[in-house]
């Protein structure tokens, strides 16, 4: 039995570790593996025979690179691509000036107030479907479509997965509505869960751009146990499995999510909270169903830095559209400096 540790580049948010962990650990020579977002490194244990570490790593690499992940024996220093920014930052601000005329003509009402609407959270969902937060749920699925389909099986559990996830996205996003309603929240309790909202989107935001590594550990994440247990319900060979797993995905560790769902319990509302809820998986179905028939990942392809800026600086844009506008309904800054 040996224990190598490699560095690991392209990690950025708590479903990384997950993912990486579930990928080795399938590997018969691999006994224990302990994947570090804090430190960004991989601990392998296992009976590797005449297999030197710098093997070990290549066949690690193979396994990896599809998801957009690289192992190393030394540690890689980052280099940033500034000039992506020359063509990320015009994208983002031809969306957001989009965004906030279509605002105030009325035409797309996304936003009203302080309020993350429909049309946000469906955009939001668009965004997380193809950042690194929704790793563990692509691989999920891409995982369940090779199992069921070596039996003959595409259609039906790809249909279950999408329908529990959708399912349970509208009814559990309601029961965090009425929690929410439950616990009275009140003017302030509401400003805290908007202003929490914001500063996750914010954090995400940043992670997206690839420039500031130590902000990846001040995203907020659901204990690393519960998604490992759902990245495990994959093994169960069962007809609903997929619907179970479907419906699981509302716990895993994603930023995204976790932010929808904040907001959801600040509206103390099941109807608004279900229907926020459901809009944000929603918009993560397009993706997801593409990658239900198909193994591409926006991460391969060569302009994936330009697209993860842009995204970046669009979800910071939501970030402080929703910082501003919860300051102004308490009465922090005036009506003056609102959207």
């Amino acid at each position: 039995m040996k224990t190598y540790t490699y560095h690991v580049s392209g990690m950025h948010c708590p479903s990384c570790p997950i993912l990486i962990e579930s990928e080795i650990s399938d590997l018969k020579e691999v006994t224990k593996v302990k994947a570090s977002l804090k430190k960004n490194t991989i601990e392998v244990e296992g009976n590797f025979g005449s297999k030197s570490k710098e093997d070990l790593a290549k066949d690690f690499n193979e396994i990896l690179k599809s998801h957009g992940y690289t192992l190393s024996e030394e540690k890689q220093k980052i280099k940033i691509k500034w000039s992506e920014f020359f063509i990320a930052i015009p994208i983002a601000l031809v969306f957001i000036f989009s965004f906030i005329l279509l605002q105030k003509l009325g035409i797309v009402n996304l936003v009203t107030g302080s309020k993350v609407t429909y049309g946000t959270a469906f955009i939001i969902g668009i965004i997380a479907s193809v950042s690194s937060c929704m790793a563990v749920v692509g691989g999920l699925v891409l995982s369940m479509s090779a199992t069921f389909a070596k039996e003959g099986d595409k259609v039906r559990p790809q249909i279950l997965f999408h329908v529990g996830r959708l399912v349970s996205f509208f009814v559990l996003g309601g029961i965090i509505g009425i929690l929410g309603a439950t616990f009275t929240l009140g003017g302030t309790g509401t400003f805290v869960l908007s202003f929490l909202v914001a500063l996750i989107l914010l954090i995400l935001g940043i992670n997206l751009l690839d420039i500031f590594p130590w902000a990846k550990k001040l995203q907020p994440a659901l204990p690393a146990f519960l998604g490992k247990r759902v990245n495990n319900l994959k093994t169960i060979n069962h007809t609903l499995t997929p619907l179970l797993v479907g419906v699981a995905t509302f716990f895993l560790p994603c930023g995204f999510t976790q932010s929808m769902q904040i907001y959801a319990l600040s509206t103390g509302s099941f109807l608004t909270a279900s229907l926020i809820m459901f809009a944000f998986a929603l918009g993560t179905l397009p993706v997801l169903a593409l990658l239900s028939f198909s193994s591409s990942g926006i991460h391969k392809k060569a302009q994936s830095g330009i697209f993860f800026k842009t995204a970046g600086l669009i979800v910071i844009f939501f970030g402080i559209f929703n910082l501003i506008n919860s300051l102004v309904i308490v009465g922090i800054i005036p009506p003056l400096f609102n959207f």
